[in-house]
């Protein structure tokens, strides 16, 4: 019983918390593209969006630390969410913002499945919006000064990314740091693992409409069957009437006999 009301804490934490921890998200994605994208901002500029960036990575790990408390099993929970663990545990490992980029967007992406609102479609849109939008960021931030970098705008790198995470690859512009690098390998099997996801839902739509058609067609023969076996039915009893009603012969219509009188 113990383990019961645990568990409906915690999915009613989850549940208060979904839209509080979207919105602390787009905090993090505004200060985290606010320095790189302007660059020559003043000091506190920088120094506010790096305490948003941290003030968000507290909150989601508040967050965790709080289902924790409520799950019924800590170990258990620790163990079936291990992307979780590693996404707060990742910024402590070394303050990179990139790690905190990473981190954000683990988490981000795990309390966006729990929410039963958000349909597949919708979750994938957003994932390659956000993916493409952090990886030209951060490959923006890693490879602009480079000595033989070629993305120096954020244009360059938004198309980069695309061309990246389509699997394109012109290769007009490509990076030349080894974690710019590493950033490329990443957009790469993200683009893969996206457009499996998305082929997979658009094939799994057209499945269930063919289905949803065959089983309206199967509906509609069988109501056309049921319909004919009716009137032959009924063609059969009009005419075992009729036959009926052919071998009775009808007496005569007519004044009644007069009675014989005797003389």
């Amino acid at each position: 019983m113990r383990g019961m009301k645990q568990r409906t804490a915690q999915v009613r934490w989850e549940e208060r918390m979904q839209t509080p921890l979207l919105v602390l998200a787009l905090a993090f994605a505004l200060a985290y593209a606010v320095p790189i994208v302007a660059p020559d901002a003043t000091p506190w500029v920088h120094t506010v969006c790096t305490v948003t960036e941290w003030i968000v990575w507290g909150s989601f790990a508040v967050d965790y630390v709080v289902r924790l408390i409520l799950a019924p099993g800590t170990w258990l929970f620790v163990r079936s969410h291990p992307v979780d663990l590693l996404a707060v545990l990742l910024p402590l490992v070394q303050p990179l913002r990139l790690l905190r980029v990473v981190s954000t967007l683990l988490l981000v992406g795990r309390r966006a499945r729990m929410a039963p609102q958000i349909t597949l479609t919708t979750y994938v849109g957003g994932a390659v919006v956000g993916l493409m939008m952090f990886g030209s960021l951060a490959v923006l931030h890693v490879e602009r000064d480079a000595p033989n970098g070629n993305i120096k705008t954020l244009g360059d790198a938004v198309w980069w990314s695309f061309t990246t995470m389509t699997t394109v690859g012109y290769g007009d512009h490509a990076p030349t740091t080894g974690l710019g690098r590493v950033l490329a390998v990443g957009l790469m099997l993200s683009g893969i693992a996206l457009l499996g996801v998305v082929t997979a839902n658009i094939a799994a739509w057209f499945i269930s409409r063919f289905e949803r058609d065959d089983a309206e067609e199967r509906r509609q023969t069988q109501l056309l069957e049921a319909l004919m076996r009716e009137v032959t039915q009924l063609r059969a009893e009009v005419a075992a009437l009729t036959e009926t009603g052919a071998g009775t012969v009808p007496a005569p219509v007519g004044p009644p006999d007069e009675p014989v009188v005797s003389g």
